[in-house]
């Protein structure tokens, strides 16, 4: 145990040397002590060298042998106490995680080392099909090749992965006659069974290809209020339809789905894709035996919902009415500029095409046209003008929660726009299902309360009834809060436009 610096808090840095723990997990373990009372910082990771600056960010510092295999657990505190307190909570966690809780592995039986020595050790009475790979991005790839070479199908999970990785495996998935999911690949239904960031929508007869996240999110949730399950959602990576990566993994998820027979429907959601490979993957598609609805971005126009729509009027179901959930004071109008800050990557996407048809360009961290600085927010992300920032981008999310554990982040920049006379209306997300923060709602209500802002706020809440937060408790605490609530991410967006008066 030791001082920081100025000696008048608690510290300690203690050394874990040849512990794995899942990433993912470990930011959970992270965010819970850090969430203690009298707790400063707390940060519960591998000893990556990332993770080693965000150590000596807290003030600590590891002994100079530490690696990517040792865990590293560190807690600055007011006093002694809390500190203990706070250690105790760490391992109560890690303990939890290595019973099954956080993907540890069993305490009964050491957890193989590597995913050919799990496949290799797995019943053969139920042979593994998919490894899931989420470790720090630059490690992720050895981990995926692995995986192929024990002759499985693999979602990569970890995001920050080289380009050239993500080309390479995908090469050699080519070659070996597997399936790469992903990089950060957040989302999957493989046979109703859901991975990664997960809502609990019903099974059925469509099958889904997302070059996106939160858009396959959105378009499951939207398909389940229609009364539409859905069998498979393959991620393949938010950059799989670019240009330097071809859609290699589209094309074979589509096939994959084309030669399922559950699978009546398919629906292809990507973000803005690279236009010459968006037309190759169009003709791929209109060669399919199974009818396949595009959802590309930025293209034709078409919206996440409107294509949902489109598939359960083409199922046999009624137009679907997408649900809406209003405060008792109707929001009023007001001048100034759209403030966009979203957890989802894609759903900011999909809402600057439908807002920038309006409004203009529109700022941002992820930008519809990189080169054009009219669209592209500073390294500060600030604008006096519309903006829309992505707080789950690789670059916001390095060595940190995505916001969708953790949404923190968002909610101090939520905070900071409802004073800000120049915010004409905020637009954001909250998304839940399995892998979200428990109760996202309810940090989003306290800054709408604390802030008592005349600005508008508009949420699109991507969920399904059977997540455990509840889909309609989300909505009413966010709707008492005084937001007004809507499933559709096209129709909150337009809403929000339609709040903006002339100055």
């Amino acid at each position: 145990m030791t001082t920081d610096p100025t000696g008048t808090r608690a510290m300690t840095v203690d050394v874990r040397r040849g512990t794995y723990r899942d990433s993912v997990g470990l930011m959970r373990v992270s965010r819970e002590v850090a969430a203690l009372d009298g707790v400063e910082a707390a940060l519960v990771a591998m000893a990556t060298e990332l993770n080693l600056g965000l150590l000596a960010d807290m003030g600590g510092a590891a002994p100079a042998d530490v690696g990517p295999n040792d865990l590293l657990v560190a807690v600055r505190a007011v006093d002694e106490e809390v500190l203990a307190a706070a250690l105790r909570r760490a391992d109560e966690e890690l303990a939890a995680m290595a019973g099954g809780g956080g993907g540890g592995g069993g305490a009964a039986r050491a957890p193989a080392r590597t995913v050919r020595a799990a496949a290799r050790a797995a019943a053969p009475e139920s042979p593994p099909t998919v490894a899931l790979v989420s470790v720090p991005g630059r490690y992720a790839a050895a981990e995926a090749f692995d995986a192929m070479d024990a002759g499985l199908d693999v979602l990569v999970f970890s995001d920050n992965v080289p380009l050239e990785h993500e080309i390479a495996l995908k090469e050699a998935a080519e070659r070996l006659g597997r399936l790469v999911m992903g990089p950060d690949c957040g989302t999957a239904v493989i046979g109703g069974a859901g991975l990664g960031f997960a809502n609990a929508v019903r099974p059925g007869p469509v099958g889904v290809v997302a070059a996106s996240g939160t858009g396959a999110q959105q378009l499951m949730c939207l398909l389940d209020a229609a009364g539409v399950g859905v069998g498979h959602c393959l991620g393949v990576g938010g950059r799989d339809l670019s240009a330097e990566v071809a859609g290699r993994s589209t094309r074979r998820a589509l096939h994959l789905l084309d030669a399922d027979p559950g699978t009546e429907r398919i629906v292809l959601v990507s973000k803005p894709p690279a236009p010459q490979v968006a037309k190759e993957i169009e003709a791929e598609c209109a060669a399919l035996a199974t009818p396949v609805h595009l959802v590309l971005l930025g293209g034709d126009g078409t919206d996440i919902s409107a294509a949902a729509a489109e598939v359960a009027t083409a199922l046999g179901r009624p137009a679907p009415a997408w649900p809406t959930w209003l405060p008792d004071e109707p929001v009023r109008p007001r001048a100034g500029a759209l403030r966009g800050l979203f957890c989802g990557g894609t759903l900011a996407d999909e809402a600057m095409v439908i807002a920038s048809a309006v409004l203009g360009p529109i700022a941002s961290n992820i930008p519809l046209h990189p080169d054009d600085e009219r669209w592209t927010l500073d390294a500060g992300l600030r604008s006096d003008d519309h903006l829309v920032i992505d707080f789950g981008d690789d670059d916001l999310t390095a060595g940190r929660p995505h916001p969708m554990i953790d949404p923190s982040v968002r909610e101090e920049r939520l905070a900071a726009e409802l004073a800000d006379p120049a915010c004409g209306a905020v637009l954001l997300d909250v998304i839940i299902g399995h892998g979200s923060h428990p109760d996202p709602a309810a940090g989003v209500a306290a800054v709408l309360r604390a802030a008592d802002s005349p600005a508008p706020v508009v949420v699109t809440l991507c969920g399904a009834e059977d997540d455990a937060q509840g889909l309609s408790a989300q909505a009413e605490t966010l709707r008492a809060a005084g937001a007004e609530v809507y499933l559709s991410n096209a129709e909150a967006t337009r809403r929000a436009v339609a709040l903006l008066t002339a100055p």
